[in-house]
C-alpha cells in the first residue's frame, strides 16, 4: 500500500467495495471530477499549494500531545493524542474541505453544497466558501439541527444557507440524499463537497488523499519527538475520514495495530447504535452511490441509527475501511454512549482536553485497553474534533444542574422579550 496515496482498484473499487452507482445525468460531472482529481494528484504544485494553504490558514501541522496524567491514572500504556481539534473550525474536516475548495476553483464552479451531521463539516464548508467566494448551501437533518444548534448558528453567520431535512430519520443519511438531489439539479455550477470517504468514486479516494496529511504528520512526529512508532492507533469511525487520515501514516507498518471505533449507542443488542462493521445488523449493500457495509435489514431497507454523537450517526462506512476490515488490517470495536460520556469526563478532568463526542469514542476504547498493557506500550488517539459543539448533548447527559438553570433562565428571558416586544 502507498502510505501517501491509497489508490482504488478497478473502476474505483477497493477489493469488492466502492464503485460508482449514480444516475446517468451525473456521469459527465463525475468524469469531470475524476479528471480534475487525477490532474491535481499528478501536479506537485497543487499539493504544495494545498499544504501552504493549510499551514497559513489552518494551523498545520497539528501537534501530538503526551497525556501524562491520564497515562499515570490508568497505570498501563502511555497515551498520546493527535490534536486535529486545533485545526481551523475545530476538526479534521478542514483538511478535506480546503482541498476540495481548490479543486472547485480548478473546475470553474461557483457554488458548493454539502451534507453535515455533527455540523463540523458544515462549518468547515461554509468557512471554505467564504474564503473562496462560493455560494454555499448545507443540508442537515432536523434532528441534527436541534442537537447541533451552535454549529448551525455559525454556518449561517458565515453566509451559508442551512436547509433542515425532514425526511426519514432526519439525520446524516437523509442530508446526503437531499444534497444528491440538489447536485443532480444544479451540477453545471455546483460542486458537492462530500464530507467523508464514502459515496461514489472518486469521493473516497479524494477525501482519503486530502486527509492523509494527518497520518503523514503523525508518523513523523512520533518518530522525531517520541522516538518510536505507536504500538496501537485509535480513531473513531463514522464515514471514516479521520480514521483513514491517521491510519494512512501506518498502513505499511504491520507492527502498528489500527483500531477503528464505531458508535455502540445504547448497546449492540439494543437496536439503537451505528455499528456497520461490528454488529450482526451490518451487511454489504449498495446505496448512496457505492457498495459497502450498511445497517440494513434482510430486504435491504436501511435501519434507523443512533449515537450520542451526530457525526457517527450514519448507516454506511467508507468502502476503503470495509476492504481493510476484510483484509484484517484494521480491528473494529464499538463504544457505547455511556462509555463515551465517562471517557469524556475523565479526559477533561485529567488532561484539560475537551474532545468531540465523536473523538471520545476513540478515547473510550483506548482507555479500556490501556491498563492491561505494558508501560512501554504507546497508544496514539486521534482527537478529530473539539467538543464545544456538543455542550447541549453533554450537559444533558451528565445532568448538570447549573446548566439546566441557565437554559431555563434564557428560555424565560426569550419568552419575556417575545411577550413585550
Amino acid at each position: 500500500m502507498n502510505l501517501f496515496n491509497f489508490q482504488p482498484g478497478h473502476e474505483g473499487y477497493y477489493g469488492e467495495y466502492g464503485g460508482a452507482y449514480i444516475p446517468e445525468i451525473l456521469w459527465s460531472t463525475i468524469e469531470e471530477l475524476k479528471t480534475a482529481l487525477k490532474n491535481a494528484k499528478a501536479d506537485p504544485d497543487f499539493w504544495q499549494e494545498y499544504i501552504s494553504l493549510m499551514q497559513s490558514y489552518s494551523c498545520r501541522p497539528t501537534p501530538i500531545s503526551y497525556l501524562e496524567n491520564l497515562s499515570r491514572e490508568l497505570g498501563g500504556a502511555q497515551l498520546y493524542v493527535k490534536r486535529e481539534d486545533l485545526n481551523h473550525t475545530g476538526s479534521h474536516k478542514a483538511n478535506n474541505v480546503m482541498g476540495q475548495g481548490l479543486l472547485t476553483k480548478r473546475l470553474g464552479k461557483t457554488r458548493v453544497i454539502a451534507e453535515t451531521g455533527a455540523g463540523q463539516h458544515g462549518v468547515a464548508t461554509a468557512t471554505m466558501a467564504a474564503r473562496f467566494g462560493f455560494e454555499c448551501v448545507i443540508y442537515m437533518g432536523t434532528e441534527d439541527v436541534a442537537r447541533q444548534r451552535p454549529n448551525v448558528f455559525w454556518m449561517e453567520q458565515l453566509g451559508a444557507t442551512v436547509v433542515p431535512v425532514t425526511d426519514g430519520s432526519q439525520t446524516l443519511k437523509d442530508a446526503i440524499n437531499e444534497a444528491m438531489r440538489d447536485w443532480v439539479t444544479n451540477y453545471p455550477t455546483t460542486h458537492y463537497v462530500l464530507g467523508t470517504a464514502c459515496g461514489t468514486h472518486p469521493f473516497p479516494e479524494m477525501v482519503a488523499w486530502f486527509q492523509s496529511l494527518i497520518g503523514t504528520e503523525a508518523r513523523e512526529q512520533m518518530l522525531s519527538q517520541y522516538g518510536s512508532m505507536p504500538d496501537k492507533v485509535f480513531a473513531c469511525v463514522g464515514g471514516g475520514s479521520n480514521a483513514l487520515g491517521l491510519f494512512q501514516g501506518f498502513l505499511d507498518d504491520e507492527s502498528v495495530e489500527l483500531v477503528g471505533v464505531e458508535a455502540g449507542g445504547k448497546g449492540l443488542d439494543s437496536g439503537a447504535h451505528a455499528t456497520r462493521l461490528t454488529s450482526r445488523e451490518g451487511s454489504v449493500g449498495v446505496a448512496q452511490g457505492y457498495k459497502t457495509y450498511f445497517l440494513q435489514n434482510n430486504d435491504g431497507q436501511m435501519l434507523h441509527t443512533h449515537s450520542i454523537s451526530a457525526g457517527l450517526d450514519y448507516i454506511g462506512v467508507s468502502p476503503i475501511l470495509s476492504h481493510l476490515k476484510q483484509t484484517g488490517r484494521i480491528r473494529f470495536e464499538a463504544a457505547t454512549d455511556n462509555e463515551v460520556i465517562e471517557a469524556l469526563k475523565l479526559v477533561m478532568k485529567k488532561e484539560g482536553l475537551i474532545p468531540a463526542l465523536e473523538s471520545a469514542h476513540a478515547f473510550a476504547r483506548a482507555i479500556q485497553e490501556a491498563p492491561a498493557l505494558p508501560k512501554h506500550t504507546k497508544l496514539l488517539i486521534n482527537q478529530s474534533g473539539r467538543g464545544d459543539k456538543d455542550i447541549f448533548t453533554v450537559a444533558d447527559a451528565i445532568r448538570d444542574e447549573n446548566w439546566e438553570h441557565f437554559i431555563q433562565g434564557k428560555a424565560k428571558d426569550y419568552e419575556s422579550r417575545n411577550i413585550y416586544s
